[in-house]
């Protein structure tokens, strides 16, 4: 049989990811604070955009309905609706916009105090030497988010060739700064820094806890060190109640003091016995065309060509935006209006109601992708009567139960966390008796399982939580 190599033309039809179809995926994306910040910058680059004070329906203007006429030279692509585009199997996320001038603007810094410049004021008032200093800042460039040294002394004494004794006396000047357990090389010798400022018969048996006992310590060995130190296990468990009062993370109180703010981006509100849903966007800007280009577009003896042929791309790309936008708000709605739907009884009696829910089940109900589901539900935040939370807390695998519905991972471990609140402590539950008490309730749980949720919640093992 004769093999031979050859040239086909065939043609098909497929979807272009157009640079408009990559801004309007970005838009749907944005949380509402973005998508201000981005619509702020499409009216300072887009002249035929103006921002609108209040919410109210504008009329189409003339230049609108100009410019809605048909023109041989438009690029079929860029009329692909872009939920079409996220209908497509082939879709893998959102492609980001390709960059663009932008207008400068002169930056303003803003002072934020790290560990190494709030230990460095402390220090300043030990009159260090240059040589002292030198060392001194390279001890400080040492110290990780936690305030521990990433370097043992042996290892800056090789990095500075400076003598041991310069580095033992530094770190110990180190030390004795605020927070108390700064400087320190391990947990055990932070700790020891912090058990060293405190008195009290409690500290004295933390510190000789920590000393000597550490391995006890780290696997809850009460009575072995009780009896090691002859004394009784309640005072051990007082020394053990002392040190986990400690900070095992000094450095952290100031490198970690960044507050996260959320706006929610939605909000469900109970009327009568409904929930309504309403988009939280009066902070975004209401846009619309403006309309001081109009005698541009629709004179014919009104500016050059150059001018017409300006003036048309932008109002392309204003039209564009504002239908973007107001897509963006209605898909919004209705994903939330069918998580609302769906999870009906977690908003009238709470997190144990909640239902096992996926991005493929509200897709399918409402007629979307999955993809643009995802999109709308990431990283946004919706506020309801129970609190605040984020849209893809709604959504999470199911457990099966004996009355043959299934109930949320959520709210599985909502109930073991209310299990642990209220046991013994002297007589704490294992795995597997938190998994005998659910499956009493007639929810189908394996221990193994028990033990991951409890992980994941980071709840210690029933032996690191028993109480003497």
């Amino acid at each position: 049989m004769e093999r031979r190599h050859e040239l086909r033309l065939t043609q098909k039809q497929t979807l272009i990811m157009t640079q408009k179809l990559r801004q309007a995926l970005k838009l749907l994306t944005l949380p509402t604070l973005e998508l201000r910040e981005e619509l702020k910058t499409e009216l300072q680059t887009n002249p035929l955009l103006e921002e609108v004070e209040e919410a109210t329906e504008v009329p189409e203007t003339r230049l609108e309905a100009e410019s809605a006429e048909p023109e041989p030279e438009t690029d079929p692509a860029e009329e692909v609706d872009w939920e079409s585009y996220l209908q497509d199997a082939s879709d893998s996320g959102t492609v980001p916009t390709p960059e663009r001038q932008e207008e400068r603007f002169e930056p303003v810094n803003i002072v934020e105090l790290t560990l190494a410049d709030v230990l460095r004021e402390q220090l300043y008032v030990k009159n260090l030497g240059p040589e002292d200093e030198a060392v001194m800042e390279f001890i400080l460039g040492s110290l990780d988010d936690r305030g521990y040294l990433t370097l043992k002394n042996e290892e800056i004494v090789e990095h500075t060739a400076t003598e041991p004794e310069r580095v033992e006396r530094l770190v110990g000047m180190l030390q004795d700064c605020d927070p108390p357990g700064v400087g320190a090389h391990d947990l055990r010798e932070c700790l020891l820094l912090q058990l060293a400022e405190n008195n009290g018969n409690a500290a004295s048996l933390a510190r000789q806890i920590v000393e000597e006992h550490w391995e006890g310590l780290k696997n809850r060995r009460l009575p072995d060190i009780s009896r090691s130190l002859h004394v009784s296990v309640r005072d051990v468990q007082d020394a053990v109640d002392h040190i986990a009062s400690l900070n095992p993370s000094p450095g952290g109180q100031i490198a970690g003091n960044d507050a996260r703010y959320v706006y929610p981006d939605l909000v469900v509100e109970r009327v009568g016995d409904d929930y309504v849903v309403s988009l939280n966007d009066r902070n975004v800007p209401r846009l619309r065309i403006n309309r001081a280009y109009e005698k541009v577009l629709l004179s014919q003896s009104a500016g050059d060509d150059k001018t017409r042929s300006f003036v048309k791309s932008k109002l392309k790309s204003a039209r564009w935006i504002v239908q973007t936008i107001e897509q963006r708000r209605r898909t919004m709605v209705r994903v939330m209006t069918k998580i609302v739907e769906k999870q009906r009884a977690f908003f009238d009696h709470g997190v144990l109601h909640l239902k096992p829910l996926t991005l493929q089940d509200v897709a399918r109900e409402i007629d979307m992708h999955e993809s643009t589901v995802s999109r709308v539900t990431s990283g946004k935040y919706v506020q309801t009567p129970r609190g605040v939370f984020e849209l893809k807390f709604f959504f999470s695998s199911g457990l099966g139960t004996s009355e043959g519905e299934d109930i949320s991972s959520k709210a599985a471990k909502e109930k073991i966390a209310r299990l642990i609140e209220d046991e013994d402590r002297r007589h704490p539950l294992s795995d597997q008796k938190i998994a005998d008490v659910l499956q009493a309730e007639g929810v189908d749980i394996a221990r193994r399982t028990v033990a991951k949720y409890r992980e994941a919640m980071s709840v210690p093992s029933a032996r690191l939580r028993k109480r003497h």
